[in-house]
């Protein structure tokens, strides 16, 4: 079994970023594209972003057993981290990155043990947390809400990841990961 980075975090603390950033500085990992119910934000492309399935998919895959794990992470808003995706990674003879939720973030470690480093990215705080999400301009208020108050809760998770990561300073937090992936790949 070869090895995998997954990062989690409330929305809008930067793990996406970080996770591209990361993508750019080791040619050695590759992207693993979730599956998602929800619609496409701003430019994303199917397949690429994410596999923007319907409800009923995603529910047909569950039941094909099509998935290394997967949450409900809202009423018929599925993610989910799909097995042929983990196996096509590792049959290039790279190493997996993950962009998933809190949970999933958590379920994937389980998984995948001492194979896997698990990274959570913290917001300095919730309240530049919620400006950062209006800032991006991809969601309507109410969904803002919805995110930032359900990060609060994913927050209380951090203690069952190997490496938190403050994204206080953007430099600061690209320098650091880039130092836990480094030795976490040559370990």
């Amino acid at each position: 079994m070869g090895k995998v980075i997954i990062f989690s975090a409330p929305s809008g603390s930067g793990k996406t970023t970080l996770v591209r950033h990361s993508l750019s500085q080791f040619p050695l990992l590759s992207f693993s594209v979730s599956a998602t119910t929800r619609p496409p934000r701003g430019d994303e492309k199917n397949a690429q972003d994410y596999y923007f399935l319907t409800p009923e998919e995603f529910r047909s895959k569950i039941s094909q057993n099509e998935f290394v794990e997967f949450e409900e992470v809202y009423t018929d808003k599925y993610y989910g981290t799909l097995k042929s995706e983990v196996e096509r990674i590792w049959n290039e003879g790279k190493v997996v990155i993950f962009d998933v939720d809190v949970k999933g973030g958590i379920r994937l470690k389980e998984i995948f043990g001492d194979k896997a480093l698990s990274i959570f990215v913290m917001p300095p705080s919730i309240a530049e947390l919620e400006q950062r999400l209006i800032k991006r301009n991809t969601d309507k208020a109410e969904t803002i809400k919805t995110r930032v108050e359900k990060a609060a809760e994913e927050m209380s998770y951090q203690k069952h990841f190997d490496k938190i990561i403050i994204n206080t300073d953007l430099d600061s937090a690209k320098a650091e990961v880039e130092k836990v992936i480094q030795d976490f790949i040559n370990n």
